[in-house]
C-alpha cells in the first residue's frame, strides 16, 4: 500500500511540476494572481435580470409540481377507495352461474 502511495506522489508531483513550468501552468497562475476579468456593468445587470427571471420560473415550476403532487395523491386515494368499496360489495354476481 505504501509503495502505491509513494509512486502516486512521485508521478503526481512530477506532473504538477511540469504543469507549473508550462505555458498553461503560467496562464493558470496569472489568472489566480489577477483574478477573473471584470464584466461591463451592463452585462452584470443583464445577467442579474436573467438570474432573477430564472429564479421566478423555478419557483413557479415548484408550485406547479406541488399542485400536481396533490392531485395525484387525491386521485390515488379515490382509486384505492373505489377498489376497497368494490371488494366489499363483491363482484355483483358476475361470476355466479
Amino acid at each position: 500500500m505504501e509503495d502505491i502511495l509513494a509512486i502516486t506522489f512521485l508521478f503526481g508531483g512530477g506532473a504538477v511540476f511540469l504543469l507549473s513550468i508550462s505555458p498553461v501552468g503560467r496562464a493558470i497562475a496569472d489568472r489566480i494572481r489577477k483574478g477573473a476579468p471584470g464584466l461591463p456593468p451592463q452585462e452584470l445587470e443583464r445577467m442579474r435580470e436573467v438570474q432573477a427571471a430564472l429564479y421566478d420560473e423555478v419557483e413557479t415550476l415548484r408550485n406547479e409540481v406541488a399542485e400536481l403532487r396533490e392531485q395525484v395523491d387525491f386521485t390515488e386515494r379515490m382509486l384505492a377507495k373505489q377498489r376497497t368499496e368494490g371488494n366489499l360489495l363483491g363482484d355483483g354476481g358476475t361470476n355466479a352461474r
